[in-house]
């Protein structure tokens, strides 16, 4: 720092790739005595924060492996930084759910645990379905995991992103779906593992931002508030271009209508490199510890350029800020890094 101030600064890790070959570049990290870590968790993408009846936060979050589930266990929000992270199921050696494990999602529904997770086949990885688990326990780090299997859709293909929600008494199942391009889809839900009903298109990436490097929405997530049922999803390619964009409508209408539900015309949270945030997006809600204020839970990458394929760069970290509200109601999400003091210096390699 300069003029003599000297402070503590949480340094992004350093990766071979980029600094194992001579030049100069800059490291960047978070500066100690922000409201909560950033990143909050390293190398967990599409991060999901439940805040339970019980008192605990749990989190769970793809690894960069993709080959098993993990769930942590914490008291508070920054508690999750350093809590033991527990891995609850593997992926399968042969067959279905042997491959791609991808953004599970933990939920508690009628005293019981789910965990909705995406999957490929041992044989054929792109083969991605959605799949559930159920826990019985009070701690679901701790207890039996039993696997309830694929959930069936009205059309086989690449399917990812479950959610489930409940509205007005009824609970629904979103989640992204490929045909020709990624679209998301909502059904109502019979138990936690079935959907009933035709399933339903409800949004298409036909908005330009949305269809930089693939054609995508997906990551959906919800919030019931203020009369209204906000979707906020995710779009394009998983690069620095990926962006959230998010749905509206009226809790009272009939969400099985497509023409219930509005877009926004342009996205609500963006790569922002001032805050040396790269590609935010896949979030999740939750609460803080006084149950006073909503916490958007999201993953970005710390750097722009990405060599190979964005889905394999391991450093999509978990991050938390807390969000507001406009005056008309709609959600308020600020921009990546908002509450995080961001620092940079500058590295030499010989």
């Amino acid at each position: 720092m300069g003029d003599g101030v000297h402070a503590a600064v949480n340094w992004e890790p350093l990766q071979t790739e980029q600094y194992g070959k001579p030049g100069t570049f800059i490291v960047r990290g978070a500066m100690a005595g922000g409201e909560f870590p950033n990143p909050l968790i390293l190398n967990r993408a599409d991060p999901y924060i439940i805040k339970h009846t019980d008192g605990y936060y749990y989190f769970t979050g793809s690894v960069p492996e993709y080959d098993r589930i993990v769930l942590r266990r914490s008291r508070t929000l920054t508690g999750l930084a350093a809590a033991a992270e527990t891995v609850i199921w593997t992926k399968h050696a042969a067959g279905e759910m042997g491959n791609h494990i991808w953004a599970p999602e933990l939920h508690f529904i009628d005293n019981k645990w789910y965990i909705y997770f995406a999957a490929g086949a041992a044989e054929d990885k792109w083969a991605i379905r959605q799949y559930v688990l159920e826990c019985g326990a009070d701690n679901p780090c701790t207890g039996d995991w039993l696997e309830k299997g694929k959930i069936t859709m009205n059309f086989e293909s690449f399917t990812l992103d479950a959610t489930t929600f409940e509205a007005n008494g009824v609970r629904y199942l979103a989640w992204a779906q490929v045909d020709e391009a990624s679209n998301l889809y909502i059904a109502r839900m019979s138990n936690p593992w079935t959907i009933e009903g035709k399933q339903v298109r409800i949004a298409s990436p036909v908005l330009e931002w949305e269809r930089h490097g693939h054609k995508v929405n997906e990551g959906p997530a919800v919030l019931v508030r203020n009369g209204r049922v906000f979707m906020t999803y995710s779009a394009s390619a998983t690069d620095d271009r990926y962006c959230m964009g998010f749905l509206t409508a009226p809790v009272s209408s009939n969400l099985l209508d497509p023409a219930s539900w509005t877009k926004s015309p342009e996205p609500i949270f963006r790569s922002h490199p001032e805050a040396c945030e790269y590609g935010p997006g896949h979030n999740s809600f939750t609460r803080d510890e006084a149950d006073e204020s909503d916490i958007l839970v999201y993953h970005a990458r710390s750097y722009k350029n990405i060599e190979g394929e964005p889905l394999y760069d391991p450093n999509r970290h978990a991050r938390i800020q807390r969000m507001d509200w406009n005056e008309d109601g709609t959600p308020k999400l600020g921009y990546p890094g908002c509450h995080a003091r961001q620092a940079a210096c500058i590295v030499t390699v010989e």
